[in-house]
């Protein structure tokens, strides 16, 4: 029988919704404040789900502190009160809406969790809006 485990966690990171091949109007028009261009901040909460088999020998799906070493190491220390655009190259190229950082702390952290396990990852950007990646 399979078990899902959560790990909750926070970090803090400012960004901006700017496409760069679209005209400053048209940037305005779609992300409205969004596209400040002195960048905004959010109180992100994360929620790392991995489901597996239960270990028989550590009644583990995964050692929760492995997990919480694997997102300190992977994803807060990278994100946690930086810029995204400017400080973090996951978004040089990459418009760091929440559906784009949910979809790279996916990647950074899948190569790190056994590939028998499922792996989802959810992202509150505020309290009522967030995202989940994979959908189901």
């Amino acid at each position: 029988m399979k078990v899902t485990v959560f790990r909750k966690e926070h970090f803090n990171a400012a960004h901006r919704l700017h496409n760069p091949a679209w005209s400053d109007e048209k940037n305005l028009e779609v992300f409205g404040k969004c596209n400040n261009y002195n960048y905004h901040g959010h109180n992100y909460d994360l929620i790392v789900e991995v489901t597996g088999e239960v270990n028989p020998e550590t009644g583990y799906v995964i050692d929760m502190k492995v997990l919480s070493d694997l997102i300190r190491e992977h994803v807060t220390d990278k994100f946690d009160h930086k810029n995204l655009n400017l400080d973090t190259e996951e978004f040089k190229e990459v418009i760091p809406s929440a559906e784009n950082i949910a979809i790279v702390i996916h990647q950074l952290l899948r190569k790190h969790i056994d590939p028998l396990q499922e792996l989802h990852i959810t992202l509150y950007e505020t309290e009522r809006n967030f995202v989940r990646y994979p959908a189901r």
